[in-house]
């Protein structure tokens, strides 16, 4: 039995709850796709064997508990050990930290609601938002926002095109491989970005910004 078929089973025999439990895990296991699990569940809708909106509840719940896991992980690991992590790390320094702080305190909010539709980014936005300790109120509301804008679009493919919502899988599955690539690019543009700093910095022989701090 492959992912998608337990996935089914797991929806046939606990129905909404089970929907809740497999989107709880695909924040912390991606191979179990959203994108799959979602349409499935809104072709069970749109046969009349569940409520379209009892499943989005329980869709919303499951994305919602499943983020609360990683921010959780994020806030224990919190910001003094987090910045203790950038002084660690090659390449990074703490200016890099003090400036990642700032930007959440700024963009933070945007980040949690805009990354939920952004595959590959949607589970682990989370970390940082528990590391630097947004509050849980804000990133409840802004998670179950965004999850249930991304979700109730999944849910109706399936409600509406029925058993045959594979249709359009194929475009699902390819929105899902350009936002990998542009996230594996945008993570290649700063590692080189970062290299050529540190190069330029030791031509210069300026000293190591964390040099000062450890």
């Amino acid at each position: 039995m492959n992912v998608v078929e337990w996935a089914i089973s797991i929806m046939s025999s606990m129905g909404g709850f089970g929907v809740m439990l497999l989107l709880l895990l695909e924040c912390v296991f991606p191979p179990i796709p959203s994108e799959v699990i979602l349409p499935l569940a809104g072709v069970t809708a749109g046969t009349g064997e569940h409520s379209f909106w009892v499943l989005l509840i329980w869709s919303v719940i499951g994305s919602t508990l499943g983020a609360y896991i990683l921010y959780g992980l994020g806030r224990i690991l919190g910001p003094e050990r987090t910045r203790v992590l950038f002084i660690k790390l090659p390449l990074i320094n703490v200016e890099d930290y003090e400036k990642t702080n700032t930007w959440v305190d700024k963009h933070g909010m945007q980040g949690v609601f805009f990354g939920r539709f952004i595959p590959g980014i949607r589970s682990l936005i989370s970390i940082p938002a528990g590391m630097f300790a947004m509050k849980l109120p804000m990133f409840t509301l802004l998670t179950a926002l965004g999850s249930a804008i991304w979700n109730s679009i999944f849910l109706a493919f399936g409600y509406f095109l029925g058993t045959q919502w594979h249709v359009i899988e194929p475009y699902t599955d390819i929105f899902s491989k350009v936002c990998y690539v542009l996230v594996i690019l945008v993570v290649l543009y700063f590692f080189v970005k970062l290299v050529r700093r540190e190069r330029r910095r030791k031509s210069l022989g300026l000293p190591d910004p964390d040099d000062a701090v450890k």
